[in-house]
């Protein structure tokens, strides 16, 4: 194979995870797309250049460390990782089950947590590197009915800002992307079919996006970085 830099990206499944995937690939990056379901994955390894589909629950702490040592063994130390996976839920702080706060905080913060402590360590060592995380905006508002998310997110965007402070003097660009916006997924369409186009954020623009975060020149890091729709009403 090669020498291409490596990009290991969470959460791929059909709309920001497969983009993301698709932007990467074409830029020349050698793509590990972690996801907890290989169909996709697979699927996208067999129609993409040096894609290569990897099983991991980023809840799980041991089955993070497993893939990131399996990785760095087969490819190399990774030298991007896109946290992109997301869970998620709705409904009053009375109703919720409590489980559903539970769960969310295990893949949106504890994921990040595990994986950044696994590739962290060869990025501060090369003096160079980065952690990009896809947020939203329940990251800075907690509004009704987001009970069992929003604190998830908000604590997501502050310990990623945590690990910025830490290993941003040391080389290591994170930055935390605010999706202000719905995204264009099928699911999404369907249930808010009396939308026009305008009304959705492209998956491939959020995309374009990270990959313009990744190559940053070190003296003009964003850490916080929004996106919406033109439309908007923020």
């Amino acid at each position: 194979m090669t020498e291409k830099p490596i990009a290991i990206v969470t959460g791929v499944g059909p709309g920001t995870g497969a983009a993301i995937v698709k932007r990467f690939s074409a830029g020349g990056f050698r793509i590990i797309a972690l996801a907890r379901s290989a169909e996709l994955t697979n699927r996208l390894a067999q129609e993409l250049p040096d894609v290569h589909a990897v099983t991991c629950d980023v809840s799980e702490e041991a089955q993070v460390r497993t893939a990131v040592a399996d990785v760095k063994r087969r490819f190399g130390a990774a030298d991007i990782l896109i946290h992109n996976a997301v869970g998620g839920g709705w409904g009053s702080f009375r109703e919720i089950d409590p489980k559903m706060l539970k769960g969310n905080f295990e893949v949106n913060v504890m994921g990040l947590l595990y994986l950044s402590r696994e590739v962290a360590p060869d990025m501060i060592a090369r003096g160079k590197g980065a952690i990009l995380v896809t947020g939203n905006t329940s990251s800075i508002r907690g509004k009704a009915n987001f009970a069992g998310f929003a604190p998830t997110k908000a604590a997501q965007r502050i310990l990623a800002e945590s690990i910025a402070r830490e290993v941003g003097p040391l080389g290591v660009h994170v930055s935390y992307v605010l999706i202000d916006a719905v995204i264009d997924t099928p699911r999404m369409r369907a249930r808010m079919s009396d939308k026009p186009d305008e009304f959705f954020i492209k998956p491939a623009a959020i995309a374009d996006e990270l990959l313009h975060l990744y190559g940053q020149d070190r003296s003009a890091w964003s850490f916080l970085t929004e996106l919406r729709p033109f439309n908007e009403n923020w």
